[in-house]
C-alpha cells in the first residue's frame, strides 16, 4: 500500500464493468488532490480501469505489478483525482 493514499480499494475480485464502477464511485467521493490507490487483477482491468479514469480527467500517478504474472497478476494502480 502507498502511505499517502488516502483511499483504498481492492477490486481484484472484481469483473469488468464492476471493476471501473466501483472505481469511479470511489473516485466521486474523493476531493480534489486525494489519492487513491486501486487493486486490481487480469487483463481487462489492467487495460480499462486506467484508461477510463484518465478519461475522465483525472491524473494516473503509477501502475505497478504487486504480484508478478503479466496482464494476469496483481497490479496497484495510484489515481490522483483532479
Amino acid at each position: 500500500m502507498t502511505d499517502d493514499a488516502n483511499y483504498y480499494l481492492d477490486i481484484t475480485g472484481e469483473v469488468c464493468p464492476m471493476t471501473f464502477v466501483r472505481t469511479k464511485l470511489l473516485v466521486e467521493r474523493m476531493q480534489p488532490g486525494e489519492i487513491a490507490e486501486v487493486r486490481l487483477k487480469g487483463h481487462e482491468p489492467l487495460t480499462n480501469v486506467p484508461r477510463s479514469v484518465a478519461e475522465l480527467g483525472h491524473e494516473i500517478v503509477s501502475l505497478e505489478a504487486e504480484v508478478e504474472g503479466g496482464a494476469q497478476g496483481v497490479h496497484r494502480l495510484t489515481i490522483r483525482k483532479k
